[in-house]
């Protein structure tokens, strides 16, 4: 430990620039005449929590996490995630300030359409950002799914004297996440995994939009992840006590047996006249407040975006040891390719995001002769083909394996190994009752870059995972729904069951693929489209019920999106259907000729 008056400076500066960064106008004596369309940033943003937050993400990131700058994608990069997402400003001010590849004129650009510094952070946009958050608590489920994807990795690929994964998944998350219920799915099924490599780092600052929490949210947080089976402690005094923020990491570290929580109280909009209210939440400092802080953190109140030089040494030297441990880890890999050809081979490809060479040649094939099947059954069978070629596919179910048919026979169950179910190399995922959990944690799972995540519920249920299936459309990751039951065909179980305006819902969703196959070369296609589209995910919508194998149905006609399975001349009509109706739209035809004289085309 031990901390100088350089490190108090940097804290200063973090705060500084998220006051900066929020703060906008257009002001030619604090901006040259010549920059101020590039320097005026939007009069909006949150520098509450990064003021707040100032000490502990310093300690964090100077103290503990290894990463290189200069390569965002070094696969045993320890991960961040800012499930706070509104407080991005902070994390894009250590990504500038640290080196990477975002500088002071991104900073001024914050808010602005087409710059790399969104409202909330967004992984496609910004170098050092790994997964999309911004609605409350997501962040928190992914982050637990990058400490499953660590784990699981780690399983797979280190050997003795080679350990290729031993990254940490460190997350900040605030109030508001923790009153979010996919933070509690996720949080749960956490601890049961016993995610030694998860620390949380709980803003406890009493603050959200509303004003003081105490107004809807009492609980204890502490008492409450200790229930889920994590390690929690508690530093009182966020906004100063840098050696108890220190110690407390360094002692979640040691914990190796389940995920910590670090409560850490901190006050929002530390050094603003409105410090501690919810009026510095959402909102940015005024100009008399600007001034005064920047005069009490030893600033100059006339400029702004200036980082002292010192602060910038402190924290390249940081990055340089990342670098450097980059550096080692790059020798050991190539050493590991000499002693372990086939999984050097296997996590090089994993890691550039292909598929091995002619997988597709295990798909299922099917002809008119064929029997009717569930498309639930199909897709079964086509895991039970894939999973052997495919190492990186991974699934799992809400605790619906027996109706979404999403296990193979020899699977192994991602499980602690003190558990006696299942080990880490586990391939089938248990995530119990926890649908928005377990897509978020997917979208986790997926940004990690060595698995590819699926899972499934009923597709009624695909609903209350809505939240994270957006983010993954959002955030471009290759995730695949498995959804069952996907029409009034579920029949008896009632229409709290059934459907009815789901797939409208997705269909609406950009870059989400929505597939409803209706037998089984169909589905087979669904599956290519969905393991091969590298920045799509997709939902496979499946029946219950027994479907035909159809006339002229083909993987390749399938793969166009739409075809013409029943060609009439001089159609009076064309049905166009999905999934399960097609089927019965084909019976229609003679039906419609015979009885109404009504040729259709189908």
């Amino acid at each position: 430990m031990g901390y100088s008056e350089v490190d108090q400076k940097a804290i200063n500066t973090i705060r500084i620039l998220a006051v900066s960064t929020s703060y906008s106008r257009y002001d030619t004596h604090r901006f040259p005449s010549g920059d101020v369309d590039a320097t005026a940033v939007p009069n909006s943003g949150h520098p509450g929590a990064p003021m707040g937050l100032a000490p502990t993400s310093h300690v964090l990131f100077n103290k503990f996490m290894h990463f290189n700058p200069k390569n965002p994608h070094w696969p045993n990069r320890d991960r961040f995630v800012l499930s706070n997402g509104h407080a991005c400003v902070l994390q894009y001010t250590l990504l500038h300030l640290f080196g990477y590849a975002l500088s002071m004129d991104d900073m001024k650009a914050f808010r602005k359409l087409g710059s790399i510094t969104p409202g909330h952070p967004e992984a496609h946009d910004t170098p050092g950002v790994e997964v999309t958050t911004g609605p409350l608590g997501q962040g928190i489920a992914n982050a637990v799914g990058l400490a499953v994807a660590q784990a699981h990795s780690a399983a797979v690929f280190n050997r003795p004297g080679y350990n290729l994964f031993d990254n940490y998944t460190y997350c900040i998350f605030g109030d508001g996440c923790a009153m979010e219920g996919v933070a509690s799915e996720a949080a749960s099924a956490a601890g049961h995994l016993k995610l030694g490599n998860l620390i949380c780092l709980y803003d406890d600052n009493h603050v959200s939009i509303d004003g003081d929490i105490k107004c809807a949210f009492t609980e204890d947080v502490c008492a409450r992840f200790e229930s889920y089976g994590w390690h929690v402690q508690h530093v009182k005094d966020g906004n100063n006590d840098l050696e108890a923020i220190e110690a407390a990491i360094q002692k979640a570290k040691e914990v190796t047996d389940k995920p910590s929580m670090i409560k850490i109280t901190t006050t929002i909009g530390f050094g603003s006249l409105l410090q501690g209210t919810g009026g510095v939440h959402g909102n940015p400092l005024k100009a008399d407040d600007t001034k005064q802080l920047k005069q009490a953190f030893g600033f100059n109140p006339e400029e702004t975006f200036v980082v002292p030089q010192e602060v910038y040494d402190l924290y390249h030297r940081r990055s340089a040891e990342g670098a450097a441990k980059e550096k080692e880890w790059n020798d050991l890999f190539a050493k590991y390719a000499q002693e372990y050809p086939k999984e050097h081979a296997d996590l090089k490809r994993r890691l550039s995001g292909e598929l091995p060479e002619g997988w597709e040649k295990c798909l299922p094939v099917y002809s008119p002769s064929d029997p009717a099947i569930a498309s639930r059954k199909l897709s079964e069978a086509v895991i039970e083909k894939i999973y052997d070629v495919l190492p990186e596919f991974v699934c799992g179910s809400a605790d619906l394996t027996g109706s979404n048919n999403t296990r193979w026979k020899k699977a192994v169950d991602f499980q602690p190994p003190c558990l006696g179910i299942g080990e880490w190399s586990g391939r089938y995922f248990r995530y119990g009752v926890r649908e928005h959990g377990m897509a978020a944690m997917m979208n986790g799972m997926a940004a990690y870059g060595t698995m590819l995540p699926a899972a499934g519920t009923f597709l009624n249920f695909v609903s209350y995972a809505a939240g994270a299936v957006r983010l993954s459309a959002l955030s471009g990751v290759r995730v695949i729904y498995i959804a069952t039951h996907d029409s009034i065909g579920l029949g008896e179980d009632g229409p709290t069951h059934q459907p009815i305006e789901t797939l409208a819902h997705f269909r609406a969703l950009p870059n989400l693929m929505v597939w409803r196959p209706a037998d089984g070369n169909e589905t087979s296609a669904a599956y290519y489209s969905a393991l091969t589209a590298k920045s799509t995910p997709s939902i496979l919508a499946l029946t219950r019920q027994n479907l035909p194998q159809l006339e002229g149905s083909t993987i390749q006609k399938a793969l166009k999106g739409g075809y013409v399975a029943v060609e009439a001349e001089n159609a009076n009509i064309t049905i166009v259907s999905t999934g399960s109706e097609v089927g019965i739209c084909i019976d229609a035809a003679p039906f419609l000729k015979e009885k109404h004289n009504i040729v259709a085309r189908i």
